[in-house]
């Protein structure tokens, strides 16, 4: 009762956070690019709850537009790399031979570099921009969703009711869609709520380095980026995106401790062990 009770806390959360970032116009009490030299550097206060940056913008309307761009882009990203690396780790599972192995390796060649280092330099060749920046991430980050899938699938294509599916004339395509994907999403699931906030962090990273959202779009990581000459003077144009960075990485990484404790503690483990 008391997981219940916290997954339906949690989810409460996460929902709240989404619903933020998709209505972000509507909730703005500002518009987040409007600019007011005569108000820039604002302390905060009553009429501007975080302040106002060196072009007299309203922080809080800007982190509030900016969860829009940060939260939904890592929504998108986790989607992608979720449903191509579970795609691909089921095909090698399943049929294996020259497929698995040829995928398999180039899982391992995408695993050999750190994952940040390898985005950095696949997003430097495609140029700034969100869209960039999340294909440059997916690009590297598909291959942990095909080593879960591909361990997962392996455990259960010798079980008897696979046996049994093949005896009653199911063809290949029936049987991974009916009794490999249903056994194997829940892991999938929870290894994909887990990654949110990862994901979270190494958008906005890119984005602070220069080679995710480009000015004047309103981004949690470019937002800390452009202001971090005005940390000791101005700390709150820095401080208001990176609590918000914390904030939803903190709910989505519970919420994904949560949902792994809700489904089976077991099975996610080992589901995990196979990633690594």
């Amino acid at each position: 009762m008391k997981k219940k009770m916290k997954l339906i806390v949690m989810s409460a959360l996460v929902l709240l956070v989404i619903c933020m970032a998709i209505f972000a116009p509507f909730i703005c009490p500002y518009d987040p690019y409007e600019q007011d030299l005569s108000i820039a550097y604002q302390t905060p206060s009553l009429q501007h709850l975080m302040g106002t940056d060196a072009y007299g913008r309203d922080m809080f309307s800007r982190v509030i537009i900016g969860g829009q761009v940060s939260i939904l882009s890592t929504l998108a990203l986790v989607a992608i790399i979720a449903v191509f690396g579970t795609t691909i780790g089921i095909i090698c599972g399943y049929f294996g031979n020259k497929v698995d192995f040829v995928v398999m390796r180039i899982s391992d060649l995408c695993l050999a570099f750190p994952g940040l280092v390898f985005a950095l330099a696949v997003a430097a060749i495609l140029g700034g921009g969100i869209v960039n920046a999340v294909i440059a991430l997916a690009v590297i980050s598909w291959p942990k969703y095909s080593r879960v899938a591909r361990g997962l699938t392996l455990s259960i294509k010798d079980c008897a009711y696979i046996e049994a599916a093949k005896l009653a004339g199911d063809n290949s395509l029936q049987i991974i869609c009916r009794h490999v994907i249903p056994n194997i999403l829940g892991p999938i699931i929870v290894t994909a709520t887990l990654d949110i906030g990862t994901m979270m962090m190494e958008i906005a990273g890119l984005s602070f380095l220069g080679l995710g959202a480009q000015p004047p779009v309103a981004e949690w990581g470019s937002m800390m980026s452009n202001g971090r000459s005005m940390l000791q003077t101005y700390p709150w144009v820095v401080l208001s995106p990176g609590i918000a960075i914390f904030i939803s990485v903190v709910i989505f990484n519970l919420f994904g401790d949560t949902l792994r404790d809700a489904v089976d503690p077991k099975n996610i483990s080992g589901s995990l062990k196979n990633k690594n």
